[in-house]
């Protein structure tokens, strides 16, 4: 399970120059078809490649819950052009992550995210300057507290790294407030906590609390800090916007599915 888990963080974080390393060792497969789709199904809508529909790695066929959420995944598909590179179709992957993977240890990935809220990046507070922690508690401060008020508790606010546990009738309230999600929703969400490093922002996405630009912002707080106090790194800038990417793939699937 934990190889399992491991492998949905890494998914979610790692910078396009690993993944493309990564795919480098292994020969992409060729485009082979003309024109990609969706089109319904009993349970759905599917992915046909000239008529032939997709399968996930599992070998069942890829299936989204709307036309919405399906013509997004279709448009990955056709967006590729001489090779197939699943490095550039962050919905695909997870929505084959959601029906191979996360349907069957539904609580296990549950848990996981549950296991972020304990250890919230929002929960972390610097203690200087004083320009960053005032930027932390405007943009943060807020949805710590609509947090607590939605699940019935209150969040602890840390200075500094030293762990300190959050109540646990707050993290059991935040388990049972996903307990209803699909395995494709859960998988979003998962992927939009991990990349966040913030349960608290997921939620406040899954619940229209904050919208994906707020959210994303409120993440990158102290990334922001430093570059205005230190300039921008091209890579850092490059990596930044390929994770914004897979973020926006998951808010999608938060949003319409």
């Amino acid at each position: 399970m934990r190889d399992f888990l491991e492998t949905l963080h890494e998914d979610a974080a790692k910078d396009p120059e690993r993944r493309a390393r990564e795919l480098s060792r292994r020969e992409l497969p060729k485009r082979f078809y003309k024109e990609a789709s969706h089109v319904a199904a009993d349970d759905g809508f599917a992915i046909a490649l000239d008529g032939r529909m997709v399968k996930t790695p599992g070998k069942t066929t890829l299936t989204l819950p709307n036309e919405i959420v399906a013509a997004a995944v279709a448009a990955e598909w056709a967006a590729q052009e001489t090779v197939i590179n699943p490095a550039t179709m962050p919905l695909t992957r997870i929505a084959n992550s959601a029906q191979d993977a996360v349907s069957n240890r539904f609580d296990e990935v549950a848990d996981d995210v549950v296991g972020f809220a304990g250890n919230d990046a929002l929960c972390y507070r610097a203690d200087d300057p004083e320009s960053l922690v005032d930027t932390q508690r405007r943009l943060w401060d807020p949805v710590v507290a609509w947090a607590g008020d939605l699940l019935g508790g209150r969040f602890t606010l840390i200075e500094g790294v030293i762990h300190a546990a959050q109540p646990a009738a707050v993290l059991a309230a935040y388990k049972k407030r996903i307990s209803g999600e699909t395995p494709l929703r859960l998988a979003a969400l998962h992927t939009a906590t991990s990349l966040t490093g913030s349960a608290l922002l997921a939620l406040a996405m899954r619940e229209g609390h904050l919208d994906a630009d707020a959210a994303w912002t409120a993440a990158h707080v102290e990334e922001d800090f430093n570059i205005e106090r230190w300039g921008e790194d091209a890579e850092a800038a490059h990596i930044r916007a390929y994770k914004r990417t897979e973020f926006d793939a998951a808010v999608l699937i938060l949003m319409q599915a």
